[in-house]
């Protein structure tokens, strides 16, 4: 790891911004940036220099990339948000023009390109009330699913998602559920009860036909989903209305090996399975699922809330088990979180192998007077803002910093990127430092994504395994891309 000599003067100024669509050339070496105050948002600025440069009196520091095939690491599959039922509502409230132009934005180069979504099967803690499953049967026990119903909200998602794919065919989205239907929990309710709250094992064989149901109702709408986690965040066990089923990580294994993996095989799918669905603190979970489920778990998910948050975690699963993928799966944004909350827990993951990273959630309200977003259940996340907000009164949106913080890989970074090893990237405490990921691209480019968090400039010297070496400014408190040829 390289550390660097900071000095603190005010770095070199760079272009003005520009707020036009960018359409990224790729002849020469190229930079865009977005800052904590979003003067700048995906803009163009003065491009890296070949060679050392002139830092004049900034602070500088050090980066490098090994950019031959020894440095290729990970591929990626993709960047995004999840789809809730508030992202719905909102989306679907705008104007037809404003919203056509929105999911352009969110999933094409006019935008953010996102790649990777993840959408909620059934009700979350980003859902109007009441609660719900694909079958609640009014509470009774429905062990033939013969009740088993998209109803009007899971047939308004699966109709966005075939909208999202209709504009980006390549478009990769896996479901996660918050549980599952009462009458198959212990508890016999959905919600407002943490006691017994998890599966009654005699219904395993309906909970695997659950998913399978479901993925089948959303492919014929037109929505294929390409994976599933079998519970989102397993280890949170909540009473009250929010929407929460615990599973032990052996219990995880043994309805994953015995009845969903067949389940879906015998059903034809090939939709994927991915581990876990929460925090970096319990990796044991996980290896415990593949262990005991590896044959039919394509993945690992993992989340951004344990209290000391290590993203290297996801390096030594890696190599523990170096055939399966990893994804960062749900980080929350909010006025609450840093600037670089989306960025932080982007470049961190794919440091440590991760093929792809989702921010919670996609859209929401604007910020009411009481301080809350929404739609939002009665226990659920109140304060959670989307990647864009929706002012319902005036039909317009508008995109917060953790779309552009986040944009500034998923646009720079296309699907099927090779991401390369690197070294030079330091935090201090308070999260100050330099971090940085960079990526060989299908076309032959390179992209290097650098996240400033100084509050000044920095002259930053990149050296590559190649033999070259390039320079250009950051600005404070930025994450930068350079596009270099």
């Amino acid at each position: 790891m390289l550390f660097s000599v900071l000095t603190l003067f005010v770095g070199q100024a760079l272009a003005a911004p520009s707020l036009s669509s960018i359409k990224v050339e790729r002849a020469s070496a190229q930079a865009f940036v977005s800052t904590s105050d979003l003067r700048y948002k995906l803009s163009a600025v003065n491009a890296p220099v070949s060679g050392p440069g002139s830092p004049g009196g900034a602070s500088t520091w050090s980066l490098s990339i090994d950019d031959t095939s020894a440095g290729y690491k990970q591929k990626v599959t993709g960047f995004g948000g999840s789809v809730t039922d508030a992202t719905i509502t909102v989306i679907n409230a705008l104007p037809s023009a404003q919203r056509s132009q929105l999911l352009r934005q969110l999933l094409t180069s006019d935008g953010a390109n996102f790649g990777l979504l993840r959408h909620t099967i059934a009700a979350s803690d980003l859902s109007g009330p009441p609660a719900y499953t694909y079958d609640d049967s009014n509470g009774n026990a429905d062990p033939s699913l013969s009740n088993f119903n998209l109803g009007d909200r899971g047939t308004a998602m699966a109709n966005l998602l075939k909208e999202m794919k209709g504009i980006r065919s390549d478009l990769t989205i896996f479901g996660s559920p918050w549980s599952a239907p009462g009458w198959m929990k212990l508890n016999r309710v959905l919600t407002g009860n943490a006691n017994n709250n998890w599966l009654d094992s005699q219904y395993y064989s309906q909970y695997a036909e659950y998913f399978v149901k479901y993925l089948q109702a959303f492919a014929r709408l037109g929505a294929t989903l390409d994976a599933i986690t079998i519970q989102n965040e397993p280890l949170n066990n909540q009473g009250g209305g929010h929407v929460t089923m615990y599973q032990s990580a052996s219990e995880a294994a043994t309805v994953t090996q015995n009845y969903i993996g067949p389940a879906l095989r015998a059903a034809g799918l090939n939709t994927q399975i991915w581990a876990y669905d929460h925090n970096t603190d319990q990796p044991s979970y996980p290896q415990t699922v593949i262990s005991g489920a590896g044959g039919f778990v394509q993945a690992t998910a993992w989340h951004c809330y344990a209290g000391n948050l290590d993203w290297t975690v996801l390096t030594n699963f890696h190599n523990a088990n170096p055939g399966k993928s990893q994804y960062m799966t749900e980080c929350w944004t909010s006025p609450a979180t840093s600037w670089y909350q989306s960025s932080k827990n982007t470049v961190g993951p794919l440091q440590n192998w991760a093929e792809g990273s989702l921010m919670w959630t996609l859209g929401t309200w604007t910020q009411a007077s009481d301080g809350t977003f929404g739609p939002y259940i009665q226990g659920g996340c109140s304060t959670c803002r989307g990647l864009f907000v929706v002012n319902q009164n005036a039909g317009t949106y508008e995109f917060t910093v953790d779309y552009y913080m986040l944009a500034q890989f998923s646009k720079f970074i296309p699907k099927g990127a090779t991401i390369l090893a690197g070294s030079g990237s330091y935090s201090y405490a308070g999260y100050s430092g330099i971090q940085s990921v960079a990526s060989k691209n299908p076309d032959g480019t390179r992209t290097v994504v650098i996240e400033n968090t100084f509050g000044n400039d920095v002259y930053l010297t990149l050296s590559t395994s190649s033999g070259q070496q390039w320079s250009g400014n950051l600005l404070a408190q930025s994450v930068t891309t350079w596009i270099l040829p």
